[in-house]
């Protein structure tokens, strides 16, 4: 299969049309279906976006931080694709697109709580007010309150769960927006929405060092979360006699009493706790290690940490949870368990999988480059179905 065809299928996204010139003065109205396309296509027509990132992290994030860091590496991707891209963000400038600062980054002790998106969400009409783009990208929760209801064409990306109250969240805002799912996974998990596109994560692969030759241990990287296994992973790694270093977020007041109750008493000897890393630290340690271990107790949209972890040549172990199945390659790329029971097994047999070849299925389906490219397409089709709105519209 050929680069082009095998993003095609990794990415479901929209068919490029053509871009308007200017400000759109309607709101677009969504498609249902998306249409695969390859990912060397593109328009030369010019395009204008603003990009919103979550108030908690300043881009790129110095440590944990999935949506900062996918918002990062899209806005880089983007500017390198000759669109016009302005990022509306908290704290400083950090990366090559333009930059409006939404304010001083959040206290984290408030992350997850409603009052500092509500407080960004009130801003953006004024920041958007000063902007000439043709699109907005929201990667926030309370974010489209505003976006989705602005008359420039709106882009919202679903970044978690879609269940719930959410669900019901995510359906309205589908009917006002161009909404994107990560995965298969996270579309299934609400099929009444009208999606627009599913565009899985990227990551830049040139951040994450290939590394053929692996050390002994595993490695558990995320939050300390119930959702996300700590527990099971101490577990399985005991049970397989393999050393686990445990390098997650952990400063949530249901993050630290999780830890304090469940994880903190199981700690030392083989399970070694060194916290939240980020940067050169986080990358040489996935790239040393013998595997990920991913034992999700959730549905979860896509995950991160796992096209990281294959970008420096390490495999995952993981749990069929989410979007595990879509990510990773069962017997290729990791191993995929169907219970924690499985887990040891497949830890002692990590080393029987090809470092080269994780690392060429990033390259191949989740770079940085397919996921600006899908994005394109999203923005494109959502700037080109405002303007025929517009047009439609009998004059005031």
């Amino acid at each position: 299969m050929t680069r082009s065809a095998e993003t095609a299928s990794a990415v479901g996204v929209i068919d490029p049309v053509p871009s308007r010139q200017g400000i759109t003065t309607a709101r677009r109205l969504p498609t249902i279906d998306a249409l695969e396309v390859a990912d060397g296509e593109r328009t030369a027509d010019p395009l204008r976006v603003a990009v919103v990132a979550p108030p908690w992290l300043e881009l790129p994030p110095a440590a944990y931080g999935g949506v900062e860091s996918m918002c990062s590496d899209l806005v880089n991707a983007l500017v390198q694709r000759g669109v016009e891209v302005t990022l509306l963000a908290p704290g400083r400038h950090g990366t090559a697109a333009a930059f409006q600062s939404t304010g001083p980054v959040a206290d984290p002790r408030l992350m997850g709580q409603a009052l500092p998106e509500v407080v960004q969400a009130a801003q953006l009409p004024e920041l958007l007010a000063d902007l000439a783009v043709d699109v907005v990208h929201d990667n926030t929760l309370a974010g489209p309150l505003i976006t989705a209801s602005n008359e420039l064409p709106a882009v919202v990306t679903a970044h978690g769960p879609v269940c719930g109250g959410l669900g019901g969240y995510y359906r309205t805002l589908s009917t006002r927006a161009s909404l994107v799912a990560l995965s298969r996974a996270q579309r299934e998990s609400l099929p009444t929405a009208r999606w627009a596109a599913t565009v899985p994560n990227g990551v830049r692969p040139e951040r994450f060092p290939f590394r053929a030759a692996k050390g002994d241990y595993a490695v558990f990287l995320g939050r300390i979360s119930p959702d996300k296994g700590p527990v099971w992973a101490i577990d399985a790694a005991r049970a397989a006699g393999i050393p686990l270093v445990m390098a997650a977020k952990c400063r949530e007041d249901v993050e630290l009493a999780y830890f304090e109750h469940a994880v903190a008493p199981r700690l030392g000897g083989d399970v070694e706790w060194i916290g939240e890393v980020g940067g050169r630290r986080k990358v040489e340690l996935l790239a040393g290690a013998r595997c990920l271990l991913f034992p999700i107790d959730w549905e979860e949209p896509f995950g991160l940490v796992m096209i990281e972890a294959m970008a420096c040549g390490t495999p995952v172990v993981a749990l069929r949870r989410g979007a595990v199945p879509e990510v990773v390659g069962n017997g290729r790329t990791g191993w995929v368990c169907d219970r924690p029971e499985e887990l040891p097994a497949a830890l002692l047999r990590a080393h029987e999988l090809d470092p080269r070849v994780c690392r060429a299925t990033v390259e191949d389906r989740f770079s940085d480059t397919a996921l600006a490219a899908g994005y394109e397409r999203v923005y494109r089709r959502a700037a080109a179905t405002g303007e025929r709105l517009a047009a439609s519209r009998p004059a005031s």
